[in-house]
């Protein structure tokens, strides 16, 4: 399968993001920590330069802890402020505003040196879609401050957000990028929902979820489906289809409705805490 989604408006999201980046002083990148580095969109690095930057690790309690803390090592190394965080339960959200402050440190102190006071520092927050942005803000805000959804393509339009006196964010919408680096990536995104599922073969996901599983954590796809102990994804698939009653008429397995219940417990973590990519694969 092709793993490909650039609507038109995403096109028109990033001129809008061109357009107001000078107005920035901190770019906040939202990824998600199952796959760090397949969803951060590369257009960001060339879109901030030369400007403050902070990497949050969303979504981490649905990640592999261990994978977490080699992730965060990583993204020091290279430079970034980084923090691993849980936008829906409001985990490590807290500590963010030291993390803007740490982050933005020689801006402030240039503020000061020429009189300015009560300036609020300006940060976008950018990520590919369904990493959790909307809910992020509204998390960080402590209100509902924009339309948050479990499908890409919620936030349309940019949006101010005053946070306080020091703070304010412009949301903006998820985009991804016109061409894939490879069809690896294309289908880690695809695992995770950041591309149109309408528009993808829900079972040739699933098997490309249950093959990693398979390879990484076969005990738990063993446990949630309480399935023998498996080498081939459709073998796998058909016994999560007995196990789960998953049938047709005259007992045959549906394994549409199985790969759309595997994805789905992929996805909300049913099947435990997971991470589809490792450091090393992007020295």
């Amino acid at each position: 399968m092709n793993y490909q989604w650039y609507p038109g408006h995403m096109m028109k999201a990033r001129r809008m993001m061109e357009e107001n980046i000078k107005l920035i002083d901190l770019v906040i990148e939202l990824v998600d920590a199952r796959v760090p580095m397949s969803s951060r969109n590369p257009d960001i690095d060339g879109l901030a330069r030369n400007k403050s930057r902070i990497i949050l690790l969303n979504k981490a309690d649905l990640a592999d802890p261990k994978w977490n803390a080699a992730w965060i090592s990583f993204f020091k190394e290279k430079g970034f402020h980084i923090l691993e965080i849980n936008s829906r339960t409001g985990s490590g959200v807290k500590s963010i505003q030291g993390l803007v402050r740490e982050a933005c440190r020689e801006k402030m102190e240039r503020d000061q040196k020429r009189g300015i006071k009560n300036r609020p520092v300006r940060a976008m927050v950018v990520g590919i879609p369904n990493v959790g942005k909307s809910t992020f803000i509204n998390s960080f805000a402590g209100r509902a401050c924009t339309k948050t959804g479990n499908k890409p393509g919620v936030t349309k339009g940019k949006q101010w957000i005053r946070l306080n006196q020091s703070l304010e964010l412009l949301d903006t919408p998820g985009i991804l990028w016109p061409r894939f680096e490879s069809q690896e990536v294309g289908e880690r995104l695809a695992m995770i929902g950041s591309i149109n599922d309408e528009i993808l073969q829900t079972d040739e996901l699933a098997y490309g979820v249950i093959r990693y599983l398979l390879k990484e954590y076969g005990s738990l796809l063993e446990q949630r489906y309480e399935i023998q102990e498996k080498e081939d994804p459709f073998e796998a698939l058909k016994e999560i289809c007995e196990r789960k009653h998953c049938f047709l008429k005259g007992q045959e397995p549906d394994l549409q409705r199985a790969s759309r219940m595997v994805l789905d417990d992929f996805r909300s973590g049913k099947i435990g805490k997971i991470t589809l990519e490792h450091p090393e694969e992007w020295l």
